[in-house]
């Protein structure tokens, strides 16, 4: 029987989170989204508790890696672990603020590629690393198998060289993951990912963006000149293999995309709340026992997006679930990222029209989380090339079968 209740020993990370979230992110989410690019000093102490909640094994609500082997001699049955708590306590976090969640110390994407692909040794030194991922180039968007930025090996190093843009917590961060190519005559498969320390020479952090929406996150654009970075660096194996492609670095989605669509559905479960609250002010009963079309026009809008928030948690839930449990998932976390990234854009727009001028001004929260919501469609795979992912992989095409 399938269980679709987050599993109870979760209640005490999920309770923790969402006390972070009311306390101390919800207070302070308008303040940094108006002073763009300060980083938010209230974050640290918060930062040193997921760090323990991390390292005890039960999860936090910041990046965790999709660690999988050949031979699994652990215990069989049902798992409920690390993977599917990050993403409880990232849907709590983001109620409060996404963009505070995404400004959190050795949280980063690039925590989540470190966990998914490093080996045993680097684990161990680059634990307590604040790890951005660098993968997007001015000429490369979607399509990480065009990447253009260079990976020479040179003795017992590698010089890169290339341009990434769209980085979030670039500046800030300790470190970046930065996606580079070996041989760019060998295509997907020499693409590998490299682990960049700030102060690298020639690592330049070229310009901090301005955005619509998650203004306490920093966005920069990072520049790679001669940049030598040692061999041990390299995350996995620096083979070049043609039979396995891109799965190497790609594994790395199977973690980080599940983490977006958690991060869609606290902020679409933050603008529900709200707009629940307001139609109830207003008089507006919402009512489960009775069929949509005899109830109020908001309360009819209200239940069908509220369906649309619960298939995409649940969608969520199960992709997490999978990567617990040591199955492939690289569907599954497609559809996550597909189904939560237009479900929360869907569900604040609609939300900022259910409560009129009110929602359109800075008096709440909801005209902040229709702006933010919109990075959530696009990062770590746009909904369109979500879409496909998930039809080349419904209908059994391969990448160059179906474009």
């Amino acid at each position: 029987m399938i269980n679709l209740e987050a599993p109870k020993k979760a209640g005490a990370l999920i309770n923790q989170a969402y006390q972070a979230a009311a306390e101390v992110f919800r207070p302070i989410s308008r303040k940094y989204d108006r002073a763009e690019h300060t980083y938010p000093s209230e974050l640290d102490m918060f930062a040193a508790l997921l760090d323990g909640l991390n390292s005890s094994g039960e999860g936090g609500a910041g990046a965790a890696g999709v660690r999988r082997s050949e031979k699994d001699d652990g215990p069989k049955g049902n798992r409920n672990g690390a993977n599917l708590n990050v993403v409880l306590g990232t849907i709590e976090m983001c109620w409060g603020d996404v963009g505070l969640l995404l400004s959190m110390p050795r949280q980063g994407l690039g925590n989540a590629a470190i966990g998914s692909v490093a080996t045993d040794e680097q684990l161990e030194r680059f634990k307590g690393l604040w790890a951005a991922m660098a993968i997007t180039e001015p000429g490369c968007g979607s399509d990480s198998a065009a990447i253009t930025t260079t990976a020479t090996e040179d003795g017992d190093d590698y010089i890169l060289n290339g341009e990434k843009i769209f980085v979030t917590s670039g500046q800030r961060a300790d470190a970046v993951v930065v996606w580079a190519t070996l041989d760019r005559t060998k295509g997907r498969a020499a693409i590998k990912s490299f682990v960049v320390e700030k102060g690298t020479p020639g690592f330049e952090v070229v310009r901090v963006e301005h955005k619509l929406g998650i203004r306490a996150s920093d966005t920069a654009v990072l520049r790679f000149e001669n940049c030598r970075v040692p061999r041990e660096n390299l995350l996995g194996t620096p083979e070049i293999d043609t039979a396995k492609g891109f799965a190497g670095v790609m594994q790395t989605f199977d973690n980080t995309r599940p983490l977006v669509a958690a991060m869609a559905i606290g902020v679409a479960r933050a603008a529900l709340d709200e707009t629940r609250r307001i139609l109830t002010e207003a008089g507006v009963v919402i009512d489960y026992d009775r069929p949509a079309l005899t109830q109020h026009a908001a309360a009819a809008t209200f239940l069908q997006l509220e369906a649309d928030y619960e298939a995409a948690y649940l969608l969520t839930l199960e992709s997490a679930w999978m990567a617990d449990n040591r199955q492939p998932n690289s569907l599954q976390a497609s559809m996550a990222k597909a189904k939560a990234g237009r479900t929360v854009v869907d569900v604040t727009l609609k939300c900022v029209e259910l409560a009129g001028s009110y929602g359109y001004t800075e008096e709440s929260l909801l005209e902040k989380w229709s702006r933010d919501a919109k990075i959530l469609d696009i990062f770590e795979g746009t909904q369109q090339i979500q879409q496909l992912i998930v039809a080349r992989r419904v209908l059994g095409k391969s990448s160059a079968e179906l474009k």
